[in-house]
């Protein structure tokens, strides 16, 4: 999940929400939004290899 910050960068949150807060996990922040969603890709092979 990919959200625009005010400061006009992007940052990739986990899907699903962290159980001890309840919120979503940064999983990084980025420049540009086509790094994001490289990253939100990469993130998601790691998890199935």
């Amino acid at each position: 999940m990919i959200r625009k910050l005010k400061t006009g960068e992007y940052r990739l949150y986990s899907r699903k929400t962290d159980p001890d807060t309840g919120k979503r996990r940064n999983l990084g922040t980025f420049k540009t939004r086509a790094a994001a969603e490289k990253h939100e890709r990469e993130v998601q092979y790691f998890k199935r290899h």
